[in-house]
């Protein structure tokens, strides 16, 4: 039997008579009477008995018909259930994201996405870009969230670029590096991070800075900026508690732009088109357009 057949005993059922039950059944009177036959062989059993007052279940006929609404009753659970999978948001979200942007900028738009999407599910792993892009690399996770420019031939978003700044509680100006005894405090970073930075210094100050403290973490580096140990150079995302007697002086390239750090979301194509992901990129989008940055998506 198929839901069809399921279909055809529920409605005898209702209507106990084969004039009424074809009609509802878009079928003429001896097609419906053959397709009884063929069920009633089927089970090896009178389903009904016809008599000039309509039609009457046996004994065997309600217990088939018992478990035909039965049947059709789960076959409706199940299609409800369906339909809500593809209004809903389930499986699990993975995401792999530069421990910076996973401090500062990600809880904000993970916060929107689990209130709006309860069943979905988070797995979240942080650390350097190159790591990040090692895991996007291996198919560990279905996007990765990096600093700088990434060399990536798949798809990827533009999330936003925030500048540099040398940061301290006593000098007022780039120029003042160069008479401070105060130290310089670094934290360990991707290379390329560390790279660009250099490169700035050499080219604005020509001679290394005269003491440097090396930090593990960003965070511990700030708080030491920010209780007077030392100066700093940090990304404006890191900045956005930072009070006023704090003094944060923006770094300019060679040409005099602001010298800016870029953060990309990236991935394969085809994890772009789970639906879980798919959600979480329209709440990016719409977290972008609250702060009024620009969105630009590539296509390798």
């Amino acid at each position: 039997m198929n839901f069809s057949d399921y279909k055809l005993l529920s409605v005898l059922a209702q209507e106990m008579n084969m004039r009424k039950a074809a009609e509802r059944l878009f079928v003429s009177q001896p097609a419906l009477s053959q397709r009884l036959q063929s069920i009633e062989k089927e089970w090896g059993a009178k389903l009904f008995i016809r008599s000039h007052k309509g039609l009457t279940a046996t004994s065997a006929g309600e217990l088939v018909i018992q478990f035909a609404n039965e049947v059709l009753t789960k076959q409706e659970r199940v299609k409800e259930k369906i339909q809500s999978l593809e209004s809903e948001v389930h499986g699990t979200l993975k995401i792999a994201c530069a421990t910076i942007v996973g401090q500062n900028w990600l809880p904000k738009v993970l916060k929107q996405f689990v209130n709006k999407y309860p069943h979905a599910q988070i797995s979240l792993i942080t650390g350097w870009s190159s790591e990040i892009l090692k895991a996007v690399y291996e198919d560990q996770v279905h996007i990765g969230i990096i600093r700088g420019t990434p060399d990536w031939k798949g798809k990827k978003m533009h999330l936003f670029k925030d500048h540099l700044y040398l940061v301290d509680r006593e000098m007022i100006e780039l120029k003042d590096v160069l008479k401070t005894n105060r130290p310089f405090i670094q934290f360990k970073s991707d290379s390329n991070y560390f790279q660009e930075i250099q490169e700035w210094w050499h080219r604005q100050f020509q001679v290394p800075a005269k003491r440097v403290i090396v930090v593990d973490q960003i965070e511990t580096c700030k708080q030491m900026v920010l209780n007077g140990i030392g100066y700093a150079i940090l990304p404006g995302i890191t900045l956005q508690e930072i009070t006023g007697d704090v003094k944060t002086i923006p770094l300019m390239d060679e040409n005099g732009h602001p010298l800016g750090r870029d953060t990309w979301l990236l991935g394969y194509q085809s994890a772009f088109e789970l639906r879980q992901v798919q959600a979480f990129l329209k709440i990016v989008q719409d977290v972008l357009q609250n702060d009024n940055q620009e969105i630009e998506i590539e296509k390798g």
